[in-house]
């Protein structure tokens, strides 16, 4: 997978285990809140689910937490904004997965609602490979272990889509045409990472207006466009201060800034000091 997040936490702390088995990962992530995109590798399909039950995620622009059992593959993508601390779980498997009759995806992920029953059961395998995961490495017979413990999972996610039930919202979640528009936005800013970029660029570049970016980013983000702009603006300048800049002011007005003490306010109140003691700590370091 490739990662890229947003932190939208002061404090950030995470934790991830991931267990290697034949022809997959699974993966047990503890996260802190934050914006994040992900996008598949060729050749690879992933499956993941909720391991806990907090506040809903925004995932692909739908905000439903019941049950929620996401798939992509062979290069598929998914935007979630996590306004909480969360815990999930994945299992990315490579070569893709092709002969289980799981649900056919496409750019982005698709996302569908199973029963409480094939939830649980999910949820209580991967603790209990979690919990002999640290005595496999021991035995002589890991090998045969492992590979029989590929299929549990596989079985249990073959469960899992067969108790999908039917949900009109899935239906929007998985529709790809404002999915397209927020890729083809997050592919201009990611290509202009050392300069500002705004919405009139944005909608030139990308051939739409700046109506359908700002619905778009809306959905997927659940933030103005203008604001998603200025928050990604506000990580760059963070980022080039944590490097050692030559100066809060010059960095400020290099991503855009221009009213520095509505800056430093903004900035303040977002990372919990002033760019200054920001700039101040990297030169110490």
């Amino acid at each position: 997978m490739q990662v890229e997040c947003i932190p939208l936490a002061r404090e950030i702390s995470a934790e991830q285990t991931i267990l290697n088995l034949p022809g997959c990962d699974l993966n047990y992530t503890k996260a802190f809140p934050r914006v994040i995109d992900v996008q598949l590798a060729p050749n690879t399909t992933a499956v993941g689910f909720p391991m806990d039950e907090g506040a809903a995620i925004r995932f692909n622009g739908v905000e439903q937490d019941r049950s929620l059992l996401v798939i992509g593959s062979g290069g598929a993508a998914y935007s979630a904004l996590e306004r909480t601390p969360r815990q999930y779980a994945s299992i990315v498997f490579k070569p893709k997965v092709e002969d289980r009759g799981w649900p056919k995806t496409g750019l982005s992920f698709n996302l569908y609602e199973t029963s409480e029953a094939a939830k649980r059961r999910l949820r209580q395998l991967v603790r209990e490979i979690l919990a002999i995961a640290p005595h496999l490495a021991e035995a002589p017979e890991v090998p045969g272990v492992a590979v029989a413990i590929r299929e549990s999972l596989m079985a249990a996610i073959d469960h899992a889509f067969a108790e999908v039930v039917p949900a009109k919202w899935a239906a929007r979640a998985n529709a790809a045409r404002q999915f397209k528009v927020f890729k083809d936005v997050q592919g201009v800013l990611s290509s202009n990472v050392a300069q500002p970029i705004y919405s009139s660029d944005l909608a030139r570049e990308i051939g739409v207006s700046v109506r359908t970016m700002h619905d778009a980013v809306q959905r997927y983000r659940g933030m103005s466009l203008h604001r998603y702009l200025r928050l990604r603006r506000l990580w760059l300048v963070r980022q080039n201060l944590l490097a050692g800049a030559h100066s809060v002011k010059a960095c400020a007005l290099a991503h855009g800034f221009w009213h520095l003490s509505d800056f430093s306010r903004i900035y303040r109140s977002h990372f919990g000091e002033s760019p200054s003691e920001t700039l101040s700590k990297s030169r110490r370091s």
